[in-house]
Parts: structure tokens; C-alpha cells; sequence
């Protein structure tokens, strides 16, 4: 593993990429230990503190972890879907709000990778999961229930319909779809639409789903595409004519 001195980017950027890369293309294994800072240190020809700082930027990727102790170190982690969750949402939450992605982008973007799972789904569901679709459309239906809780129930029932399709592949490429494009169209929506519309969506998305019929749970949520997008344009509209 090298690293360029004279290159611009920050030389504990260089040094992250360098051991990144080496896990990725195997040269590391899971649960390798790294060589010790006073090796890093020397190996890329840097003071300690910089190896540091390589060392917390491969931590904040989950790459590797620490331990304390005699038989302490820096270690090779193994890298779960459900602990990448968090940066997937994360990064497309960015995305989304720094680029000014359209509303109508954003819908196509994720009805279309939803509907893409609803066969899977259709097929693989558990009963766990029909559940938390199930109670999630009763929350739906509470009178009380306040706009942030229907916004984060919305949420729930499609990541349950998501995780339907027993692909974790597919679980975390739509993790930013459901739960950082979802609220982005929860926020602009919120106000004109229909709960008891919604509701009705939902239902009919949950009965196909039992029913292992997948041509009916893409026509819902086609439905609910129409319907969503129908609200947004209207809510953009307003504002327009407000301004």
C-alpha cells in the first residue's frame, strides 16, 4: 500500500483509500488486524497523528473496528447490509436536498424501485411482516394521530413492504429510496392529501401482498404513484402562484 506525498488530498484521505481498497479487493482479510499506527506511520512515511485520522475516517465507514487490550488493535470488520442502512439514508438524504432534486424525479425514482420489489414481495412476505403492514395502516386510521407520526408510519409499511422481498441487496439499495425520498414527499404532500385515501392505498397494497398477487400490488402502488405525484404538482403549483 502507497500513497502519493505530492498529490493535493489530504494525505490521511490517501492513506484511507489505500487500506479501503485493499479490504475491498481482499489483499485484507475480515478480522485482520492492521499494522499498528508506529507501522503505519512508517509504511506511508507520516507522523502518527495522520494515521489517526486515516484510522477514524475507515471507522466512521464501518471498515474497520478497535478493541482495547493486550491483544488490541485496529481489525477488519465485517460490514452488515443493516449497519450500511444508516450511511445509504444517509448519503441519499444529501443528495437529494444538496442537488434540488424535482419532486416528480424523486416519485419516478422510488415508485419505480418499489414496484420492482412488489413481485418478490408477493412471493416472500412473512407474516411478521404483513403484521407490521397491517398495524401501521390501523395507526394510519387513528384520528388522533399527529402529521410527523403519519409521516413516520408511512415510512414503516413501505420499508416492511420493501424488506418483503427477502433480498437484502435490494433491502439496501431502496433504504435511501423508502427513507430519505419517502419523507421528502411526506413534507411537500402532508398538508393536501387524503389520510383516508392513503389508507385505502395501503390496504389494498397489504390485501394483494396476502393474497400473493403481485399484479394487483403493482397496480396500487401505480395508483399511488398517480396520486402522489397529482398531489405534489398541485402543492408546487400553489406555491408558485403564492410567491
Amino acid at each position: 500500500m502507497k500513497i502519493d506525498p505530492d498529490q493535493k488530498a489530504d494525505l490521511s484521505a490517501q492513506i484511507a483509500k489505500a487500506i479501503r481498497d485493499a479490504i475491498i479487493e481482499g489483499r485484507m482479510i475480515v478480522d485482520e488486524r492492521l499494522p499498528s499506527e508506529a507501522e503505519l506511520a512508517e509504511q506511508f512515511e507520516v507522523s502518527r497523528s495522520t494515521v489517526r485520522e486515516a484510522l477514524k475516517r475507515l471507522a466512521a465507514q464501518s471498515l474497520i473496528r478497535t478493541q482495547r487490550g493486550a491483544f488490541g488493535g485496529a481489525f477488519v470488520n465485517r460490514l452488515s447490509f443493516e449497519e450500511a442502512y444508516g450511511q445509504q439514508i444517509t448519503t441519499a438524504t444529501l443528495l437529494l436536498s444538496m442537488n434540488a432534486v424535482s419532486f416528480d424525479v424523486a416519485c419516478e425514482a422510488r415508485y419505480a424501485l418499489e414496484r420492482a420489489c412488489a413481485p418478490l414481495s408477493s412471493e416472500r412476505r412473512t407474516p411478521d411482516q404483513l403484521a407490521t403492514m397491517r398495524a401501521e395502516i390501523h395507526r394510519q386510521s387513528q384520528p388522533g394521530l399527529t402529521d410527523e407520526s403519519f409521516c413516520a408510519s408511512d415510512v414503516t409499511f413501505h420499508r416492511a413492504l420493501v424488506d418483503g422481498a427477502g433480498n437484502p441487496v435490494l433491502s439496501f439499495q431502496l433504504a435511501g429510496a423508502v427513507e430519505a425520498m419517502q419523507p421528502l414527499m411526506n413534507m411537500i404532500t402532508f398538508t393536501a392529501r387524503s389520510r383516508e385515501a392513503i389508507v385505502a392505498l395501503h390496504t389494498r397494497i397489504a390485501d394483494a401482498l396476502e393474497a400473493q398477487d403481485a399484479k394487483a400490488a403493482d397496480t396500487a402502488l401505480l395508483e399511488l404513484e398517480r396520486y402522489t405525484l397529482e398531489l405534489g404538482r398541485g402543492v408546487m403549483k400553489a406555491r408558485k402562484s403564492a410567491s
